[in-house]
């Protein structure tokens, strides 16, 4: 049985990667000496990003959306103390993460792995070629509801830290040493609490995983 699949997304050192960090790392310091407009191609940049990620970590459209708009504005407020010593992205993200898991353990929300849009985006898409033979369409179809359900009894089962990982590995493609820099953990962290994370969906949902 193969594990669940990583989207081929860029990393950090990819060169598409190193012209968004410049480019951001330029209008971030165009924000700090005071031209505020440029924030706004920021948001612009991230909003939809920054969304996904809460969304797939709360499964409340409204939630995302305010904890979104929290993390936006605590990323404005606190502009002028970063730095540069890693993407904005990966500090915007730790800023979007952090307030999201304050919020779940303030609020004891069940939290729901979602897979709306499963047949369409990737890297949710390699997910589900894990867990149901893609062949059938009409199988997959059928399955795709019970599949959501016994999912999402998994992903109850995991801990906030380890959903997530596996949130921002499996849905949002980030690399290993990228989810470090959020999570203020070790790579060696990210990798043990991926691999606990998938041996417990996949023993979870084995009768679903393709042969």
């Amino acid at each position: 049985m193969q594990a669940l699949a990583k989207a081929h997304a860029p990393t950090a050192a990819t060169p598409e990667r190193r012209r968004e960090a410049e480019a951001d790392w330029l209008l971030v310091q165009r924000v700090q000496a005071g031209e505020v407009a440029c924030f706004d191609q920021l948001v612009h940049n991230y909003r939809e990003r920054i969304w996904g990620v809460i969304y797939h970590l709360t499964a409340n459209r409204e939630d995302a959306a305010d904890l979104a708009q929290d993390t936006f504005i605590r990323a404005f407020q606190s502009i002028n103390r970063f730095q540069g010593q890693s993407a904005f992205f990966t500090w915007l993200y730790r800023i979007a993460v952090n307030t999201t898991l304050n919020h779940l353990q303030k609020a004891k929300l069940r939290r729901f792995f979602s897979l709306e849009k499963i047949r369409d985006e990737e890297p949710v898409a390699n997910l589900l070629d894990q867990l149901a033979d893609p062949s059938n369409a009409s199988d997959r179809a059928a399955c795709l509801s019970e599949l959501q359900l016994k999912l999402n009894e998994a992903m109850q089962k995991l801990s906030i830290k380890h959903r997530t990982v596996v949130t921002l590995f499996e849905i949002d493609g980030l690399s290993h040493e990228e989810i470090a820099e959020i999570t203020g953990t070790s790579v060696g962290t990210v990798r043990s609490r991926l691999h606990y994370a998938k041996q417990l969906l996949q023993a979870e949902l084995q009768s679903y995983l393709s042969a």
